[in-house]
């Protein structure tokens, strides 16, 4: 498998440069693309997030990406969805309406709720109860991460909480169901501990 090999899937409105960047940073050479057969033909996927999950899930299925991912998926490509990434991943998000996700991971995405919560959470955050995961490989129980959103994950079975944060709420912060993940920070924008999580995702891909 070469490094070229992950994909960052364009879905027009992700932080794509930024989470690019990143990866090449940590030894990885990706490439973005927004074609389904690349998507399908890939070793190893990425799904950046900036926007709005209606929005973005709109894109997926018009431009036949939702398929192509979900496919590649089944065929056992690693997937890591970031922020709206991961919340992609879900069965169903309740921002601006009602949504329907990817799937991939049981259970939906609801908006921080509290009379004194500022909304959206927005800064640096610790990351607790870690399990053990090679996602997570030399990443301490309470590393600080960056997080930028309003709507967190409510995963189905609390088996697929690799992590959880606190904010106004305990909240899954990573997750997974088999060969997907998902991170509600932004690694791109979390120093070390986020290049950890990169470098760990690229070791596990064999990249």
């Amino acid at each position: 498998m070469t490094a070229a090999s992950i994909r960052i899937i364009d879905y027009g409105m992700g932080n794509l440069r930024s989470v690019e960047k990143a990866v090449a940073a940590v030894g990885g050479r990706p490439e973005i693309s927004g074609d389904p057969d690349i998507i399908r033909k890939s070793h190893a996927l990425i799904i950046p997030g900036v926007g709005a999950f209606g929005d973005a899930m709109t894109v997926l299925r018009r431009n036949g990406l939702d398929e192509a991912i979900c496919e590649a998926v089944r065929a056992g490509t690693p997937l890591l969805g970031l922020c709206l990434g991961l919340q992609m991943l879900f069965t169903e998000s309740e921002e601006f309406g009602n949504h329907e996700g990817l799937g991939l991971i049981p259970g939906k995405v609801l908006r921080f709720q509290g009379p004194d919560l500022r909304v959206p959470h927005v800064g640096w955050n610790q990351v607790e109860s870690i399990k053990e995961d090679p996602l997570l490989e030399n990443i301490s129980e309470g590393s600080y991460f960056y997080f930028v959103h309003s709507y967190y994950v409510d995963p189905e079975n609390s088996e697929n909480a690799l992590a959880w944060t606190e904010y106004g709420r305990r909240f899954c912060s990573i997750a997974r169901q088999g060969n997907v993940w998902g991170a509600q920070f932004h690694p791109e924008k979390s120093q070390e501990a986020g290049k950890q999580l990169l470098r760990n995702f690229l070791k596990m891909v064999g990249s």
